[in-house]
C-alpha cells in the first residue's frame, strides 16, 4: 500500500514509517516541522536505504492536503499530526482544538474529495482520565480532565461518527499509553523541543548531563513504592502495532478503538532503575509534591489488539532503556 503519514517526521510517526517500509509498504511523509527536524530523513534513509518521500505542509492546509493527494495513489492515512503536551494544552487550549481536532477535520475533508476512506488514527490512553478500573479496556468510561485528552476524544468521536454515516469508511483509533524506546540504531530517537513532559527523556537528559536532577512528583502514592505507575511500551512496539492496524483495515473494514500497551505497570523508580542499569549513570533524584491530574496507577488490558490485529508487545524494559540511552547518549543534543 501507499500509505501517507501526517507528522511522518515525529517521534512515533519516524519509527512507523520504517516499520511500514520493513514490511513492504510505500510511504509519504507530510510534516510542518513543529516537533521535528529536518535531519530526520537523513536518518530514515540512512536506516532504511530510501529516500522517502516527503510533503513539508501542515495538516490544517488543505491545499497542501489535496496537492499531497492528488499526485500519489494513496491508499491509507496514518494521522499523527496534532500537538500533544497536556500542560501545554491547559495553558493553550485553542491551539490544540485548532490542529488537534481542525487538524483532523480539514484532513478527512481532502481525504473524503479523493476517495481515500481508511485512516489510522493516533489516539491516547488520556481519554481514560483517572480511572482506578485497572487494567483499562477499551470498554473503560472515558473522562478526559484536559484540553489534551479531550481533543482525542473528540476526534475519536467524528471518526465513529463518520463511519456511522458512511460505511465506506473504515478507522480504527489506536490509544496509546506511554511510548519511550528509540530505534536500535542509535539515529533516531524522542527529541523533545524545550522541557521534556514525559519522564523518559527527562531522566535521559539528566542522565547525558543536559538537565541536574530529575524531580519525581509525589512518593506517596498507594503503589509498592509510592511512585506512579505506568504502561510503558517500547515504539518498535507502538510502530509495529500501526502496521497492523492499516493492514487490518484493508482485510476488515469497519471502526474499532483498540489499546496498544504491555499490559504491565512499571513505576517511576522503576523506571529510574532500568535506566541507571542500562546507562551506568545514577539519576539524582528529587522529591516534590503531587501534581493535579496525576493519578497512582495507569495500565492497559491489551487483549483485544492480540485477538483483532494479531499484536503484542515483545520488547522488555531493559530494552526501552537501553535503546533510549544509545539515541541519547550517541545525541546529547538531539538532531541539532
Amino acid at each position: 500500500m501507499r500509505i501517507l503519514l501526517t507528522g511522518g517526521t515525529g517521534y512515533i510517526g519516524s519509527h512507523t514509517a520504517i516499520a511500514l517500509i520493513e514490511a513492504g509498504h510505500q510511504v509519504t511523509l507530510l510534516d510542518n516541522f513543529s516537533n521535528s527536524k529536518p535531519a530526520v530523513l537523513d536518518r530514515l534513509r540512512e536506516i532504511t536505504g530510501v529516500t522517502m518521500d516527503f510533503f513539508e505542509a501542515d495538516v490544517t492546509d488543505e491545499d497542501a492536503l489535496d496537492a499531497v493527494m492528488a499526485d500519489r495513489s494513496i491508499d491509507a492515512v496514518i494521522h499523527f499530526a496534532a500537538p500533544k503536551a497536556v500542560g501545554e494544552s491547559i495553558a493553550r487550549p485553542l491551539h490544540y482544538f485548532e490542529n488537534g481536532v481542525g487538524g483532523t477535520v480539514k484532513l478527512l475533508r481532502a481525504m473524503d474529495r479523493h476517495a481515500v476512506r481508511n485512516v489510522v488514527y493516533s489516539s491516547s490512553a488520556t481519554v481514560y482520565g483517572l480511572s482506578e478500573d485497572l487494567p483499562l479496556t477499551e470498554d473503560a468510561p472515558t473522562s478526559v480532565i484536559n484540553p489534551y485528552g479531550r481533543t482525542k476524544l473528540m476526534c475519536e468521536q467524528i471518526l465513529g461518527d463518520l463511519f456511522a454515516s458512511d460505511s465506506s469508511w473504515n478507522a480504527i483509533a489506536l490509544r496509546y499509553f506511554n511510548p519511550v524506546g528509540a530505534h536500535p540504531s542509535g539515529l533516531i530517537g524522542e527529541d523533545p523541543q524545550g522541557v521534556p513532559a514525559n519522564l523518559v527523556p527527562f531522566i535521559a537528559q539528566v542522565a547525558v548531563g543536559r538537565r541536574p536532577a530529575l524531580t519525581i512528583f509525589g512518593d506517596d502514592y498507594p503503589t509498592p513504592d509510592g511512585t506512579g505507575v505506568r504502561d510503558y511500551i517500547h515504539v518498535l512496539d507502538l510502530a509495529e502495532g500501526h502496521v497492523a492496524a492499516v493492514e487490518h483495515l484493508a482485510n476488515k473494514p469497519g471502526y474499532d478503538t483498540i489499546n496498544l500497551g504491555t499490559g504491565q505497570g512499571v513505576s517511576v523508580r522503576e523506571m529510574v532503575e532500568a535506566f541507571e542499569r542500562a546507562s551506568g549513570v545514577a539519576i539524582p533524584i528529587e522529591v516534590a509534591p503531587r501534581r493535579p491530574g496525576d493519578g497512582p496507577a495507569s495500565w492497559a488490558d491489551a487483549t483485544k489488539a492480540a485477538r483483532v490485529l494479531g499484536w503484542t508487545a515483545t520488547r522488555t524494559l531493559d530494552q526501552m532503556t537501553a535503546d533510549v540511552w544509545r539515541w541519547q547518549s550517541h545525541n546529547p543534543n538531539g538532531y541539532d
